[in-house]
This record gives C-alpha cells, structure tokens and sequence, in this order.
C-alpha cells in the first residue's frame, strides 16, 4: 500500500520550493488521460463471452498480460479484462483491478516512488510490447498504469459504444482517496451527487489530462475498507461498474432489442442524477456495464459539473 505519510509529504513540499534554487527537481508526472480498463473475474468465461461479445459488440483477444484471462476491445487501448475466477475463492468480489492509460509507464513508476507511494521494482512487459505496473490505493483497490503497445489492435467502431470513459469502484473515505488520486496523480473534480440532494456518495473525479473519469462510489464509515459486512453480490456489482459512452440512448436500445441483445436484462433506459441517460445491464456475474450518454439534458442534482464532458 501506498505510503502517505505527513513526512513524506513536507518532504515532497520542501523538493518543490528548493527547485527553484538549483536543487534536482523529483520526477515528472507523464500524461494520464484515458481510461485504459477494468478487470473482473467470471465463474463462467464462456457466459462472459457472450455477454461481452454479443451483447455488448465488443471484440475478443487474447490477453497478452495474463495468458488465462480474455480481453474484448470496445477501442484499440480500451476493453474489459475477464479473469477466471480463483480456485477456492468465496469472496463475492468480482472487481480485480482498474487501470488507467499512461505515455510512460516507466516514468509513471518513478514519479510515484518520488511521491511516496509504494511501487514495484520494475515494469511488468506483454507480449504486445505493453508496458504496465500495479500499485493498491489508500483503500486498497488495485491500479495499474499502462503504456500501451507502440502498434494497437485494428478495433472496428462499435455501433453501441467504442468509448469507456469511467470506472467506479467501493470508497469508504473520499479524503484518504483523494490523498492519492487529487494530491499525488492530478484528478480534478467532475460531479458528485447522490440519491438525496445532500448527499455526496457518487464523486466523479476527471483524469487530469484528459475526460475520462473515475467514481468513487461511497459506503460505510471513514474507518473501513475492503466490501462492507452484509452487503450481497448484486449491490457490489452495482457499485464496482464501468461505464460506455453511447451518443443517443434511444438509439443504442433500438440496437440492443432489435438484436436480441437484452435477455436476461431487466432495466430500461432512465434519466440519471447527474440529468444524463443511462441503460444499466449487468454481466453474468453481476458486474454492471452503465451505458450513458455523455451529455446532460438538462441541470443535475447536487452539484454543477464542474470539468467538460467526455467526447465520444
């Protein structure tokens, strides 16, 4: 886990200042601008593909980080991991990490070394020429970085959606997690809202050089971590989601009925808070994939966005 220390912190305060006197400034923080992906374990892979694939229009490869997972591509350096589940596992988590897209992933290590948080010794390579390395959050949500292989996959435009433009995964304290994500990596604010008007337990957060974001979906107590006592599988798998961006959800639920892509599903199109339509569904083993469309038709609730929307 990331080390987050107040001395950690003068000291990274006291690096800055005494840059502008000839001492070596600490690394460089490369660029951070899309999403890369999120990985989820399946009990059933062939289940998974269908849903994926059919369902969804995404593109199946192999994956070239974990030779027993498959990747399907919704864009050449987008797509969802799908991961067996672990022999023996009884937790009801499905999420195994998100990953965000990055220029430099070795300069993306070094940077986060220089900042205290707790890193491995070197990057993990793919058989693509990938380049990636993993850290755990204040919480303990794993993230990797990556850097993209030199030549992408060719991924035809996907007609329902070839944009994955947020992850969301369980918060407990946005503070802790802001620590890391606002003070360390750059996140700006996007929208925060919830199902009251006074309530802030969806904080939308951008990448700080580009218009994807992150969701931290808030729960439990400040003092907590890891999947709250009691809570099931279907609300965790509302909660650890990714999100598509479609440009009309109208359309994309003509696409979806017409090619008897919606079975199993029960939810229908519907305004969100944040005044956006949205189509949720839900993959075989419950993690939910939010369609929604990248604008707003009118206010939100709670607060104004505060960056711009994603582009499609």
């Amino acid at each position: 886990m990331g080390s987050f220390d107040g001395v950690r912190w003068a000291a990274v305060l006291l690096g800055a200042a005494l840059a502008g006197q000839g001492v070596a400034q600490e690394p460089a923080r490369p660029p951070l601008a899309s999403v890369s992906h999120i990985a989820v374990y399946a009990t059933d892979p062939a289940k998974a593909e269908r849903f994926y694939v059919h369902d969804l229009g995404a593109v199946k490869l192999p994956d070239p980080e974990d030779p027993r997972g498959m990747r399907f591509h919704f864009a050449p350096a987008q797509f969802v991991e799908v991961l067996p589940l672990p022999a023996g596992e009884t937790s009801i988590n499905r999420l195994a990490h998100v990953a965000l897209n990055t220029t430099d992933a070795e300069a993306m290590r070094r940077y986060l070394a220089a900042s205290g948080v707790r890193v491995p010794e070197r990057l993990n390579r793919g058989a693509d020429g990938s380049r990636w390395f993993s850290v755990v959050d204040p919480e303990g949500t794993p993230v990797q970085f990556v850097q993209p292989p030199a030549t992408l996959p060719a991924i035809p435009v996907n007609p329902l959606s070839s944009h994955i433009m947020h992850v969301g995964f369980i918060v407990h304290d946005p503070a802790r997690e802001d620590r890391f994500y606002k003070d360390v990596l750059g996140f700006r604010a996007y929208w925060e809202g919830g199902m009251r008007d006074d309530e802030r337990t969806w904080v939308s957060l951008q990448l700080p050089d580009g218009r994807d974001w992150i969701e931290y979906m808030v729960v439990g107590t400040p003092d907590g971590r890891g999947i709250p006592s009691g809570m099931t599988a279907a609300n965790l798998g509302v909660l650890n989601h990714f999100a598509l961006g479609m440009a009309d959800a109208r359309s994309a639920y003509t696409l979806l009925w017409n090619g008897n892509r919606l079975r199993g599903q029960s939810e229908t199109p519907k305004i969100g808070r944040d005044a956006k339509w949205q189509l949720n569904l839900y993959d075989p083993d419950g993690t939910r994939a939010e369609l929604m469309e990248f604008h707003a038709i009118g206010t939100p609730c709670c607060s104004p966005f505060r960056a711009p929307d994603p582009e499609r």
